[in-house]
Parts: C-alpha cells; structure tokens; sequence
C-alpha cells in the first residue's frame, strides 16, 4: 500500500478546512428545504485532482461532517458519504483522464468538467438517495428534489470555481521546454 506523504496529509487537513469554511460561511441558500448551492464542491474537485481520490474522498468526508456537525443537527451521514465518494470519483476520473499530464486548456476544462458532473450525478442521485433511503427512511420524493437540486446547483458551482482554481494552478506550472535556452 501506497503511504501517504506529509504534502498528501497537509492538503487534506488545509482541504477540509476549507471545505468547511466555504460550506458553512458562503453556501448559498436555495429554494428545496436543507440544500445549499454549495460552492466548495469546486474546491474539492480542483483537491481531487491535484491530489488523487483518496486525498479527495479524505477532504469531502471530512468537511462535510464538520459542517453538519457545526450546524447542530447532527451529521447526515448520507450526504456526507455522497461528498467523499465525489472527491474520490473526481480523483479517479482525472487519473483516467490525465488531467495531470496535459496543460489546463479547453481540452482540460472539459475533461475536468465532465469527470466532475458525472461525479455530482452519481453521488447525489445514486449514493445519497439510497442511503437516504437505507438509513434514514426519507421519502423518496424529498430525497429526489434534494438530490437533483444538489446535482444541478452544485455542478454549475463546481464548473465556475473548479474551472477557475484548475486555470489559475496552472499557470504556476512551468511549460515543458519554457527553460530552455535559446
């Protein structure tokens, strides 16, 4: 097994902070009961990618218990599953994709985006309705407004932020070749 390294552990820990500071201080409300449109999901998915789905899966699960915890309704251990297993997916997704390898242009940016809806679809329509369902008994047209709302909401932020973060870090990396002399 793979150990992690002091960068990989730092990054979850800043991660996750960050997660629960954007998730708790600059969500924004919308009109579906208990969702947020919740800007660090693009964070998140820049973490993933930077630093692999376990980090990103890490990152998720632990910034989204701090923010249920912090609200005093408990933890929602349904939704907080669905954000790690979408820090892992985003992970995973640019591992296959090897957004690590190329340059951040428009090829990129959609490769990123489209592992990132993907990942938003399959953690809040699937992993969290049927925890919802399997651990708490909601019904499911509750959990199927919530779900599609978080998708939606989430993967617009996720484009804008994520999109954003993935431009900027790149344009510290040096360009192969840019050191040569001439």
């Amino acid at each position: 097994m793979k150990k992690f390294s002091v960068k990989s552990i730092v990054a979850i820990g800043i991660g996750a902070a960050l997660f629960f500071v954007l998730g708790r201080f600059v969500a924004i409300p919308s009109p579906v009961p208990n969702v947020n449109i919740c800007v660090q999901y693009g964070l998140l998915a820049f973490m993933s990618v930077v630093f692999g789905p376990i980090a990103g899966a890490l990152i998720g699960l632990i910034g989204h218990a701090l923010i249920d915890f912090s609200y005093g309704w408990g933890i929602w251990w349904s939704w907080v599953i669905a954000s790690g297993v979408f820090g892992l997916l985003v992970g995973l997704g640019a591992k296959l994709l090897k957004m690590d390898e190329a340059e951040m242009g428009k090829k990129g940016l959609i490769k990123f985006n489209i592992a990132q809806v993907i990942s938003h679809a399959i953690s809040w329509i699937v992993v969290a309705n049927v925890l919802d369902v399997l651990m708490y008994s909601e019904p499911l047209d509750k959990i199927f407004a919530q779900s599609l709302f978080a998708t939606v909401g989430n993967s617009i932020s996720s484009i804008i932020v994520g999109s954003l973060l993935c431009v900027a870090y790149a344009a510290t990396k040096t360009k192969a070749g840019s050191l040569t002399k001439e």
